[in-house]
């Protein structure tokens, strides 16, 4: 299991802003310090607890600040775009990452986003998938392009100039395109099927139940074959909300407290699925009632706590009950204390993760997991 990196992030209405992305940049340098082979970052441009509005534009930022660790988009909203100004600017950012790019693509889950862009009412599934093929096209083609859609209509016919170069939209460094991941936020995702057929990787959201979060893997068996493609657990992604202290009590009371950043986070994500009618997300049936939803039974499902033994039988037991992954992407909150959250990344690189490989190996009997770190 290797270990890479998300937030989204969320952070406290009275933080400064300045501050909140300056520990957002930190928390990625020290993933690349201690091996992260990932790191993502979503966007939102009306939130002001996830108050990073560019992922594109806040990678760029780690261009130079980081050595190895591949940087991804988690995730460009494309109905928010125009497919043309996402083509030419992914295709630079991977051309200044030398190739550490990964492209992380959705249509976009906050609402007051789709209003602000003027998609509110519009079918975002289908602009989105409108949008990623013209992407697509944009990156095979060539001037002066004719790609036609419902959406959008891209070219250049007019003005191109192929000799001065005039009217070309740039290519990716990696051909025919980085690799393209999706994050899964529903139970049973018909979208991971969609996208294992296009040969997309799946990312499983962190605020998702055990329960749906291992529906996504039949999910994508079953796009891979349909295209005769074998399954590899090796791409599989899963986000889960983890804290690592030397001792048990500094462990439960930063992960659990009343004023824990842990807590924040999933009180804002329930107040946001309660709105916008997904609380299902949260469930462990079905058949649940919405008023049986609440932050403790939450809180208990989604947040993995302890000292680095306790945290390691936890995350291996996750891994039995949804099944094996090839990331556990260590999901990023807010740093109410900046040393103890530095040092849960440390210990979960240094000690944590090492039983896991060990375990793997163990069960295998074959050495083919390499840890991330060292």
């Amino acid at each position: 299991m290797q270990l890479g990196f998300f937030t989204m992030p969320v952070h406290p209405l009275e933080k400064e802003w300045k501050r909140s992305l300056q520990e957002d940049r930190e928390a990625f340098i020290l993933a690349d310090e201690l091996g992260f082979t990932e790191g993502f970052c979503g966007e939102h441009a009306t939130d002001q607890a996830e108050n990073i509005t560019s992922c594109s534009l806040f990678i760029a930022t780690l261009i130079d600040a980081t050595k190895r660790i591949k940087l991804g988009t988690g995730t460009v909203n494309l109905p928010n775009s125009h497919p043309a100004a996402v083509a030419a600017q992914v295709a630079m950012l991977d051309h200044l990452l030398d190739g550490r790019f990964i492209f992380g693509i959705s249509p976009g889950g906050l609402i007051s986003d789709a209003e602000v862009f003027g998609n509110l009412d519009a079918n975002r599934n289908e602009m989105f998938l409108e949008a990623i093929n013209h992407v697509l096209r944009i990156w095979s083609s060539e001037p002066p392009y004719d790609i036609q859609g419902k959406y959008w209509h891209i070219t250049t016919a007019r003005t191109v100039l192929t000799e001065i170069g005039q009217g070309i939209l740039p290519k990716p460094l990696q051909r025919p395109h980085p690799p393209i991941v999706v994050t899964a936020v529903a139970p049973f995702s018909k979208g991971i099927t969609e996208a294992a057929a296009r040969g997309w990787e799946p990312i499983s959201a962190n605020f998702l139940m055990p329960v749906w979060v291992k529906s996504h893997w039949p999910k994508y068996v079953e796009g891979c074959e349909r295209v005769g493609r074998p399954a590899d657990f090796a791409h599989w992604r899963v986000a889960k909300s983890v804290f690592v202290a030397e001792d048990r009590a500094t462990a439960k009371e930063y992960a659990t407290s009343a004023r824990s950043p842990y807590r924040f986070y999933y009180e804002q994500m329930l107040g946001k699925m309660r709105k916008g009618g997904r609380l299902e997300l949260f469930k462990t049936d079905r058949n649940m009632s919405d008023d049986e939803v609440n932050i403790d039974m939450m809180m208990d499902a989604l947040v993995i706590y302890g000292t680095p033994d306790e945290v390691a039988d936890k995350l291996l037991a996750f891994r039995e009950t949804v099944g094996p992954f090839g990331t556990m992407l260590y999901a990023g909150h807010d740093w109410l204390d900046r040393e103890l959250a530095r040092k849960s990344m440390v210990l979960l690189a240094e000690k944590v993760q090492p039983q896991i490989v060990q375990a793997e190996r163990d069960a295998t009997g074959v050495g083919r997991t390499k840890s991330a770190v060292g």
